[in-house]
């Protein structure tokens, strides 16, 4: 079934198999470090190419049948040596499917920057990524500087693998042993992040597999042929085709899907703007992370009826709800459709103060809705005695200002999620004005404290702490009256900001998508301080 090459790539012969018809998708599947060799990929090769693609394998220098020696190869020539390959025996065109293991994943992440759209999918198992000081050093012995590189705490966080990854859009099976005592956890849940962020993305548990998952996947039929089944889904349409399919199901009328547009911003869920042969537009929000893709079933529910009820609520620009599919019954993932507003999101100094005031009076209409049936009510999303924090006195009296009762409260409909990423504006000075309030799957009945502390919150890391801190004030001059004496109110606030410790950047991640590179982990993590401070300075 396979034929054998031998390739010459910069003095080296390197060794390598291939199956299939040229004319058919290629998966180039791309062996790990250490003693690995195409050998163990074979039966994975034969399962792509059992399902109609052509499959290519090779041995790194150093490794297999290849000449070279291990020590002298690096992640800069194990990319070259993987690109004249595919470019050998992958053609020059049609679909590329890279699968890569352990550290392939930083090759497939390259690779993935080289063919840019070529890449219809990607399969990476129990991968790693370095930081871009790695990329040029040879491996050496395990004790030289490439180890040493590779090693130094969390260096493996300025690896532009994510960024490749983050901006990737098509088909992503991520495939994750039970344990894995060679790639730390934090690695993998980063990489599943920079994934979830565009791509048709899916976790592939394997519970009672280790590290080594290409001897995984040969000594496991049943696992193989899932691990393939999941690669390849909607290969034609970047996984996206059962999505797509409900979608031209629900728009009738024969109109249909013209363009789609991935929509900066977004965090809990993919949001994609679909404009439609009749000049119209709809928004497509799509739950991909697996946290949310298990809670998709609640959340988008929710939102549907929420959406439903805010019809006919007159001053709150919410979208009209069109369809669910809140199971992913039909769809590739838990999908709502909704129409498109206009305007956009906000996230500059410009008009700052005309703004806040906006928010402001939009948050009061909020919570002056009275429906029918009082939604869930509010959860705390990190419980104070979950609350993880910063040593420090300071975050010391704010942990000791949270360990009471919840206080009482007059509940109010609450938005939940209320902030500057969720609310699209139009116009500049005079005409500025707000267009849209979107993202209603976390609404609940509540205290109105916890809207304005969320809002606050954003407020402090986005444009500094002086804007967190007044928000209350801005709030309560636009008609707000239903806040809570100073001592509780500091309950709502710290229950809110303290959620975003350790890692307040999460919060920012989706603003410096919109332009605001600023917002640094160290401009973010000092701002929640000082936020944190004058907060216990007020209202302690």
């Amino acid at each position: 079934m396979f034929s054998d090459f031998t390739h010459g790539h910069d003095g080296e012969r390197l060794s390598g198999i291939y199956a299939g018809d040229p004319s058919d998708p290629t998966v180039v599947v791309l062996h790990g470090a250490g003693s690995s060799s195409k050998e163990r990929l074979l039966p994975l090769v034969r399962e792509f190419v059992n399902r109609g693609c052509r499959g290519v394998a090779l041995d790194f220098s150093g490794h297999g049948e290849s000449t070279g020696e291990l020590g002298e190869l690096s992640l800069r020539r194990r990319f070259g040596q993987a690109v004249g390959v595919i470019d050998a025996y992958g053609g020059a065109e049609g679909p590329l499917v890279l699968v890569g293991f352990s550290m392939s994943g930083q090759t497939v992440a390259d690779l993935v920057a080289h063919y840019g759209d070529r890449v219809t999918a990607l399969g990476l198992c129990a991968p790693a990524v370095y930081t871009e000081e790695a990329w040029d050093v040879p491996f050496g012995d395990g004790n030289g500087r490439f180890s040493g590189i590779i090693r130094r705490p969390d260096s493996w966080r300025e690896a532009r693998a994510l960024q490749v990854l983050r901006a990737y859009e098509g088909r992503a099976v991520l495939a994750v042993p039970g344990t894995d005592a060679v790639i730390p956890a934090a690695v993998t849940e980063s990489v599943q992040e920079a994934l979830a962020t565009r791509s048709q993305y899916t976790r592939f548990e394997l519970p009672n597999a280790q590290h080594q998952l290409a001897m995984w996947f040969r000594d496991h039929g049943e696992d193989r042929r899932e691990f393939v089944d999941a690669v390849l889904t909607g290969l034609d349409d970047q996984g996206w085709s059962a999505t797509r399919t409900w979608v031209a199901k629900q728009l009738g009328n024969g109109r249909e899907v013209t363009g789609s547009r991935l929509l900066s911003g977004g965090w809990s869920s993919q949001m994609r703007r679909l404009s439609l042969d009749d000049g119209t537009a709809l928004v497509q929000r799509t739950f991909v992370k697996p946290f949310f893709r298990h809670h998709g079933p609640g959340l988008l529910t929710r939102e549907a009826s929420v959406l439903t009820l805010l019809a006919g609520q007159e001053n709150i620009p919410a979208p009209d709800f069109v369809a669910v599919d809140a199971t992913a019954e039909h769809c590739d993932h838990p999908t709502l459709l909704m129409s498109a507003l206009p305007g956009r999101v906000r996230v500059d100094e410009d008009d700052l103060a005309r703004r806040l005031d906006l928010l402001a009076a939009q948050l009061v209409g909020i919570h002056g809705v009275v429906p029918d049936e009082r939604p869930r009510t509010y959860q705390a999303w990190t419980p104070p005695e979950r609350v993880r924090t910063p040593d420090g006195p300071l975050w010391e009296r704010a942990v000791d200002a949270l360990r009471r009762e919840p206080p009482a409260y007059d509940g109010r409909f609450l938005h939940r999620d209320f902030h500057p990423g969720n609310v699209l504006f139009a116009g500049t000075g005079p005409t500025l004005r707000i267009t849209g309030v979107v993202d209603w799957v976390e609404t609940s009945w509540g205290p109105a404290d916890l809207d304005v502390a969320h809002c606050s919150t954003a407020l402090a890391l986005l444009h500094g702490p002086a804007h967190g801190l007044e928000f209350r004030e801005r709030y309560e001059a636009q008609g707000g009256r239903c806040l809570a004496d100073d001592h509780d109110h500091l309950y709502w606030r710290l229950l809110d900001a303290l959620h975003y410790c350790p890692d307040a950047a999460k919060l920012a991640g989706p603003w410096r998508e919109l332009g605001r590179d600023d917002l640094t982990s160290d401009v973010v993590a000092e701002r929640l301080e000082a936020y944190v401070d004058g907060l216990l300075r007020r209202y302690g």
